[in-house]
């Protein structure tokens, strides 16, 4: 096995004489090792960020956008090493993780071309007598460090969405990766320190520190730190909110989206973007499609169909190129959903397909007359399950959508445009994509959800956004005398 792989400490690849073993999520086997930081390290960061940040701020965006199109071109050139390492550590398929490291290329990419976009604009301020001679200009400035908590599913694309927006706005940054997935983190660490180098860019405000949970909570706490953008479970996400003072926080949290299927929607193509939706991946995505609604006019011929596109995808070893669905991220996930299917199968929901369990390897599963409040249609699935119901009154699936404590997005396959509009209207979540899953996204578009899914959103310019605040200039011009 190669030597421990450094973390990065204020620009600096660094061991620490602690290391954290890396799994191959498909074999189970150590594959990797990783310098683990603790206190000391992460203390070190935060010092490092704040010193950091007036010298980040003074940077040219140009010079921002420059260090972010660099690092693309970099990813590009080593974009099957990147994939693999997916597959290795986080057990995705090849052709997803291929599909990931296309987004992240996508993701700094965007990022270099909004740096440049970051204006402000000329207020009329003379809105009453009492302002006449006055107007304002106002730019955005970068709030400073920040604290960045990223997951294990996406732990390329969604380290970039927070290293990436935090460049391009001048923010010096600690992201602290997932546990289990630290080696795409750390490969985009290294990117960016041979990018900087290139570009004689400063690296010091720049720490990606693998990090227990227990030593984590100065990323919350610490008021040094200006802002704290986590994705990850709803019951850590919230909690986190609660401690981070007056530190501004976003959160992408989960979800257990719904698609509604109308019936004047042509069912082929439904049932070829469901079943991407709901399976892509292994079902770990916050935003799968878990909740299929069909209207009871078309649901047979759906449920047919849409039960043999799950049969017909291929659960094994990520490695291999005809594989849809890999292991999930630990055994006991894959017997957490073995369980809630048993739950609702006791319940008088019917198995339609799949619900065969190998380790960590679950099957496509398609169930059907699963209560509402039962957990494998209320709660977040996060796995290869999807949960059949059927309508004949649109507005009642919107309602039944809306039953959900989670609003991140929803999907509406209808041609209906007045269906379209009520559904954008009415349903209580971040976006509605119409004649698509859920589970899309493009890295430029604003993503978030609602209630209990999130709070603030990322995409590029909305990251840039949150990790920036504008000030004002007033300028009085004195009325000259006769």
């Amino acid at each position: 096995m190669d030597p421990t792989l450094p973390l990065l400490l204020a620009g600096q690849p660094t061991t620490t004489g602690r290391a954290l073993d890396v799994r191959d999520a498909w074999s189970g086997e150590v594959t990797a090792r990783v310098a683990l930081a603790g206190p000391a390290e992460l203390e070190r960061a935060i010092a490092a960020c704040v010193a950091a940040a007036p010298a980040l701020g003074a940077t040219r965006a140009y010079e921002r956008a420059a260090l972010l199109r660099t690092c693309a071109r970099r990813f590009a050139q080593g974009a099957e090493d990147l994939a693999r390492t997916l597959v290795t550590e986080a057990g995705k398929p090849l052709r997803d993780a291929r599909g990931e490291v296309t987004r992240l290329i996508d993701t700094f990419q965007i990022a270099a071309e909004e740096a440049t976009r970051i204006g402000g604009e000329v207020l009329d301020l003379e809105v009453t007598p009492r302002a006449r001679g006055y107007r304002g200009l106002t730019r955005r400035v970068p709030v400073g460090p920040c604290a960045l908590i990223s997951p294990f599913n996406f732990p390329l694309n969604l380290v970039a969405h927070k290293v990436a927006p935090a460049i391009a706005a001048g923010c010096p940054f600690v992201l602290k990766p997932a546990s289990v997935t630290p080696l795409s983190a750390l490969a985009i660490a290294r990117t960016l320190v041979e990018a900087a180098r290139e570009l004689s860019f400063p690296t010091e405000g720049f720490s990606v520190l693998p990090l227990s949970a227990r030593d984590a909570a100065p990323l919350v706490e610490d008021e040094r730190l200006k802002l704290l953008s986590f994705t990850g479970s709803g019951a850590v996400g919230w909690d986190l909110k609660r401690r981070a003072g007056r530190k501004r926080v976003v959160l992408e949290l989960g979800g257990n989206a719904a698609c509604i299927v109308d019936r004047d929607w042509d069912l082929d193509d439904a049932v070829a973007r469901i079943a991407f939706g709901a399976f892509y991946q292994a079902g770990q995505s916050c935003v799968k499609a878990q909740r299929i609604l069909v209207h009871a006019d078309v649901a047979e011929a759906f449920r047919a169909r849409f039960v043999a596109a799950a049969r017909a995808l291929v659960a094994g070893d990520p490695r291999e190129e005809r594989t849809s669905i890999g292991p999930l991220i630990q055994e006991s996930e894959a017997l957490r959903l073995e369980r809630w299917i048993a739950d609702a199968v006791a319940r008088g929901a019917r198995v339609l397909c799949g619900g065969s369990r190998r380790g960590a390897v679950l099957d496509a599963t398609v169930v059907e007359n699963v209560p509402e409040d039962a957990p494998l249609s209320c709660e977040e699935a996060f796995g290869p399950v999807a949960v059949l119901a059927t309508f004949t009154d649109f507005d009642a699936a919107l309602a039944q959508v809306n039953r959900s404590r989670y609003g991140l997005q929803a999907g509406v396959f209808t041609n209906t445009l007045s269906h379209a509009l009520r559904a954008w209207d009415v349903l209580e979540v971040g976006a509605v994509l119409v004649g698509e899953v859920p589970t899309w996204r493009v890295d430029s578009m604003p993503y978030g959800g609602v209630k209990e899914s999130g709070f603030g959103r990322e995409g590029l310019r909305w990251a840039i956004e949150s990790m920036t605040e504008p000030r004002l200039l007033v300028l009085r011009t004195p009325e000259r005398q006769a």
